[in-house]
């Protein structure tokens, strides 16, 4: 193992900076106590600051030497609308919000990193440290893409890291092409007529239809995606009527609709079009889709996510370097909208398995590994010096 001794040295500093995070947890865009704090150690290590990008994300740039490249690295900070249930002595201060995934620990592996490349400057070119708001609701990358990011702050390849529970503290997890899921939604409203429920005759009904479609969603996977293809089309939520003898005049279906390939992502959207306007149709009811494409298909790109992988085995072994990503993880990630606009490589790092920190992520009981500090703080070190590899 050949960790960067100074970020070994530091653990229990940025733990500490971590657990201030933690006890003061924001929502999406409102970042603002966390971006303070950021900006100012970005500062007293000798950064240039950027505040507001994309809302409330901050973005730091240190320059070295004379060369031509650079490189982004990115880190989270939001939080979630979760009360807390961890037990931990630094437990959120404000009912309903909570870190349960982790972002404050990506914000101290990046500060930690961003203080020892401050020091040492083994590197020749730019460095663009990016803390994103609202990766939560899958909008804050796209806010700071379309603020300027990469134009104000040129990169010729972006990098980010996430924590794993059930992973052990010092393994890695990446893979070239898809990393995460994309992450839809769609709203579908049946509109009928309603009525008496003794007099059905009289109605026409959105909640029989609404129960049709349901199951009629369910043979889009299972008939018109390949065997192999992964996705999922999940209907979370239906809402219709208040009593048990009326027929209301609309029913509502909410689905969370997901995929890691986007030819199968486009698929999905075109069957459950058809299909909602087949039954509707077929029940006499008015149609209304919307259909909300929120991120797409985290797609690593081979060269930077090779490199990546070579650090990471510097770091800790070809044993504890994962290169394919476990069967069934769809989770989704914004740092897909970046990653749709420059080159790059997203990794998980290992939050260990046991205590809060072993339980899953977006859990009331979970909790970042502080042990995680110094792998990521090293692999993101590391990667800098060698991509920026000074002559």
């Amino acid at each position: 193992m050949q960790l960067i001794p100074q970020t070994l040295a530091w653990q229990d500093e940025f733990a500490s900076i971590r657990r201030q995070i933690h006890q003061h947890p924001e929502l999406g865009f409102e970042e603002h106590r966390t971006s303070e704090l950021v900006a100012g150690y970005l500062r007293q290590w000798g950064y240039e600051v950027h505040e507001g990008i994309g809302g409330t994300g901050v973005v730091g740039v240190l320059q070295n030497g004379s060369g031509s490249r650079s490189i982004g690295i990115r880190a989270d900070m939001d939080a979630l609308p979760i009360h807390e249930e961890s037990g931990v002595a630094y437990c959120s201060q404000h009912a309903g919000k909570m870190h349960a995934c982790g972002h404050d620990g990506h914000t101290a592996i990046l500060l930690c990193a961003a203080r020892y490349l401050a020091e040492t400057r083994r590197f020749d070119g730019t460095l663009h440290l990016i803390f994103q708001p609202a990766e939560e609701t899958l909008g804050g990358a796209k806010r700071m893409i379309e603020d300027g990011l990469f134009e104000r702050f040129p990169c010729d390849a972006v990098y980010a890291l996430h924590n794993m529970p059930g992973l052990p503290v010092g393994m890695f997890v990446t893979q070239a092409g898809a990393m995460s899921a994309s992450s839809d939604v769609a709203t579908i409203k049946l509109v009928g007529v309603g009525g008496h429920g003794a007099m059905p005759h009289k109605t026409k009904d959105p909640v029989v239809a609404a129960a049709e479609l349901v199951l009629a969603l369910q043979t889009i996977v299972a008939r018109n995606v390949p065997a192999g293809e992964v996705g999922v089309v999940t209907v979370g939520a239906i809402h219709a009527g208040e009593a048990p003898n009326v027929i209301p005049d609309v029913a509502t279906l909410k689905l969370s609709v997901r995929s890691t390939n986007p030819d199968i992502r486009k698929l999905l959207r075109q069957r459950i079009s058809a299909i909602a306007q087949g039954v509707a149709q077929s029940h006499d009811l008015s149609l209304e889709l919307d259909y909300d494409e929120r991120i797409g298909v985290l797609l690593n790109t081979p060269t930077e996510t090779a490199l990546l992988q070579d650090v990471a085995r510097e770091l800790v072994g070809s044993q504890a370097v994962l290169t394919s990503v476990p069967t069934g993880y769809l989770g989704s990630e914004d740092f897909a909208s970046m990653l749709e606009v420059r080159p790059g490589c997203y990794i998980v790092t290992g939050n260990g398995n046991s205590g809060p920190s072993g339980c899953m992520v977006h859990n009331p009981g979970y909790d970042f590994n502080d042990q995680a500090i110094p792998f990521g703080a090293s692999l993101w070190a590391r990667l800098v010096e060698t991509y920026l590899c000074a002559a």
